[in-house]
């Protein structure tokens, strides 16, 4: 197994739409993949949201903080008060928070390698093929 290089665990500076919200996170970042399941389609208002996971302990609110909405009874979704942009999702008792890609800036180097909820994509779109390393 190889170390990350220190560029894939530099701080990443994100924020809302609006810039109440900023952040920054730093570790390695985790499984970039687009999900379509409703709750995502529905508070984007688009086919899907695009997430990456970094640690929980590496995320630092630089502006403002997020107020925090479940989704499903143990997962929660941070989201703007100010312009409501959709921010980060967290699970009870995580050890890592999910930032969506657009929070980030959609950094070329994080590509999607999976789709979740495929049952839930819209049909007219392409769907992000599962490019995950299998060992």
């Amino acid at each position: 197994m190889t170390s990350p290089t220190p560029a894939a665990t530099a701080p990443r500076s994100g924020s809302c739409q609006c810039g109440a919200i900023q952040f920054t996170v730093t570790g390695e970042p985790d499984y970039p993949h687009t999900c379509s399941c409703r709750d995502c389609q529905r508070l984007s208002g688009a086919p899907m949201m695009t997430w990456v996971s970094f640690p929980l302990d590496g995320l630092a609110w630089s502006s403002g903080e997020p107020s925090w909405h479940y989704t499903w009874p143990d997962s929660r979704r941070g989201f703007c008060p100010s312009c409501g942009s959709q921010v980060c999702a967290l699970d009870d008792d995580a050890s890592s928070i999910a930032v969506t890609l657009s929070a980030l800036g959609n950094p070329p180097d994080l590509v999607p390698v999976n789709q979740s909820f495929r049952e839930h994509a819209v049909p007219w779109l392409p769907q992000v093929p599962d490019t995950r390393a299998r060992t």
